[in-house]
């Protein structure tokens, strides 16, 4: 039994046993006084120190088979030292007249982190607990469909898996009684580089896709190529035929053409335990609901749900809409703002007690890629989350519309007017909702590069390299610069050297007015201008050079939209707003 089991036995606060140390300045874990404790640390001014020889205390004898050896006294038995005025561990008053606001600052102090989103949360500091955490988390190896390592200074993607998998107490009744684990309900959440936004992406378990070969490894270490299927359901790329969550990654970059950097996977108990550590989760219905077969029985208006009947709410599908999976999809994403909501409110985050229980429910939740397997990776990410304001984002759908082939209408497949422009949006780092992505200083620099005369269009020269974009960008740009923005003196140098992540503008002092008339064509930030020299052009003139980076849109896209229009058809809702269902 674990210590912070031991502290739960006597009905202790755990966060209340770690205790300032003022000899070492460090927290320690103090258990109380029934427990067993390890010896203490011995005082640096001790260590090194000769043991000095001691008599048996007066009135006592030394216990049986502990004689002293032959010219050594035996010790009297060691005493815990006491820390000086320090209330016993898990029963400090508030002293008179401390302000409560002092408590809970003093209990943020204890806490590592919480996540912002769903399913990890690190509470109260420690190596140890840490450790035992950390060993809560399942790992798998999925080779190269995930990143080998996650990367906080850029955007990233996390294909969030929820299995039909039926383990865990009490799940007897819920999904298929023979699923190997199928991807039930999936999610592709996109966090923007400059964590201003983020877009949570549902994918219907119908889905018509290809599934492609998928290599996995095997317990024994050997790898094993599972071969692909087309035209079958989405969830069919997890579970069946061995297919590991590497698969369901690979999947979706075969549809969407987005990159899945990592994975995190629960099964039915993480709707259960996470809802239940955080003493339930708010949901509104417009009507009353009662469902048989998921056993969901609400009230019309706001209950408060967890456990059993959280997961109920999730995985209904007769009480909603038409009875379809793309209805439960709009409840689950319902659900899983309020749970947002709810994980980062001031009770939650000012709670030990409840953050404590929130890292112990997540953690054993969860099952992730290699490379984020650690806790501190884990609360990384949770503080990244944690960077994106609510009102940013969005939950939508893949745009989808019934299977023409089928005559009793069972399965989606893409939208194929609208569904790219919804991955462009996510592949491109674009949000869908209006948010300021210029930095202070990115700001000091477009004012102090981009404010002043700009050149006609006419009398802009520049040569466009290709260094990073698409193959054809820089020829496409070259026809729209030409044709649709009047800058005629203009041409196409092939490749630039190397790849590079931005679009640069590089121009010689005197060429300053041009470069701002292109910058203002094409959208160009202050920190794109690259005050330089200029190259000579075909003609033998001075020209700037514009290399397009792997941040180009496409001709004609202004590299400054924050935010772009979603097509009407496209249903979203943001994290911020409290919705009823039903």
């Amino acid at each position: 039994m674990d210590a912070q089991e031991r502290g739960r036995a006597e009905d202790i606060d755990p966060a209340d046993q770690w205790v300032l140390n003022p000899n070492t300045g460090e927290y320690e874990l103090r258990l109380p006084d029934s427990v067993p404790q390890s010896p203490p640390v011995p005082s640096p001014r001790r260590m090194g120190a000769a043991p000095r020889a001691r008599t048996a205390a007066p009135g006592r004898e030394a216990a049986p088979g502990r004689e002293a050896a032959p010219g050594r006294e035996v010790p009297p038995p060691r005493r815990r030292r006491a820390v000086p005025e320090e209330p016993p561990p898990g029963r400090r008053g508030r002293r008179p007249g401390k302000p409560k606001a002092k408590k809970a600052k003093k209990a943020l102090m204890w806490t590592g982190g919480t996540m912002a989103f769903v399913l990890v949360a690190t509470a109260v500091g420690g190596y140890f607990y840490l450790k035992h955490l950390e060993g809560n988390v399942t790992t798998t190896d999925v080779g190269d469909a995930a990143a080998s390592s996650f990367r906080k200074d850029e955007a990233f993607n996390i294909l969030i898996i929820g299995t039909d998998k039926r383990t865990g107490a009490g799940n007897e009744g819920y999904g298929d009684k023979n699923s190997v684990g199928h991807a039930d309900t999936t999610i592709l959440l996109h966090v923007a580089k400059d964590r201003s936004n983020a877009t949570a992406l549902s994918i219907p378990r119908d889905l018509i896709v290809d599934i492609p070969d998928c290599e996995t490894k095997q317990e024994d270490g050997t790898t094993e190529v599972v071969p692909g299927l087309q035209g079958v359901r989405f969830n069919r790329s997890l579970g069946e035929s061995g297919r590991d969550p590497g698969c369901a990654m690979r999947t979706v970059k075969e549809f969407s053409g987005i990159v899945p950097d990592h994975f995190m996977m629960v099964d039915f108990n993480a709707v259960k335990t996470l809802t239940t550590a955080v003493d339930g989760v708010p949901v509104c219905l417009n009507r009353a609901i009662y469902d048989d077969k998921s056993k969901l029985d609400l009230p019309a208006g706001e209950s408060t749900i967890e456990g059993e009947q959280a997961l109920a709410f999730v995985r209904t599908r007769k009480a909603f809409g038409n009875s379809s999976d793309l209805d439960r999809i709009k409840v689950q994403q319902q659900f899983l703002g309020s749970l947002m909501r709810k994980m980062s409110s001031s009770d939650t985050l000012t709670s030990p007690k409840k953050l404590i229980k929130l890292a112990e429910a997540a953690t054993e939740a969860l099952t992730v890629d290699k490379a984020i397997g650690k806790v501190g990776t884990l609360k990384d990410i949770a503080l990244e989350l944690k960077k994106v304001p609510p009102k940013n984002i969005t939950f939508t759908t893949v745009p989808v519309k019934d299977n023409p082939a089928e005559v009793i209408k069972a399965t989606v497949v893409v939208e194929e007017t609208t569904a790219p422009q919804v991955f462009d949006m996510i592949r491109n780092d674009v949000s869908f909702t209006e948010v300021k992505a210029q930095k202070k200083k990115e700001k000091a620099a477009v004012a102090a590069r981009l404010k002043g005369p700009k050149a006609d269009a006419s009398e802009v020269r520049v040569r466009i390299l290709n260094g990073g974009a698409e193959s054809g960008s820089a020829q496409n740009q070259l026809l729209y610069l030409q044709n649709d923005a009047g800058v005629l003196k203009s041409e196409n140098a092939g490749n630039a050297d190397a790849a590079q992540a931005k679009t640069t503008l590089e121009y010689a002092p005197d060429q300053a007015d041009q470069a701002r008339r292109l910058a203002a064509i094409m959208g160009l930030s202050g920190a794109a201008l690259k005050p330089g020299k200029s190259v000579t052009n075909s003609q033998g003139l001075p020209t700037m050079t514009l290399v397009l980076g792997k941040d180009f849109r496409g001709a004609g896209v202004k590299l400054n939209a924050t935010s772009a229009k979603t097509p009407d058809s496209v249903q979203k809702s943001t994290a911020d707003k409290v919705q009823c269902a039903g």
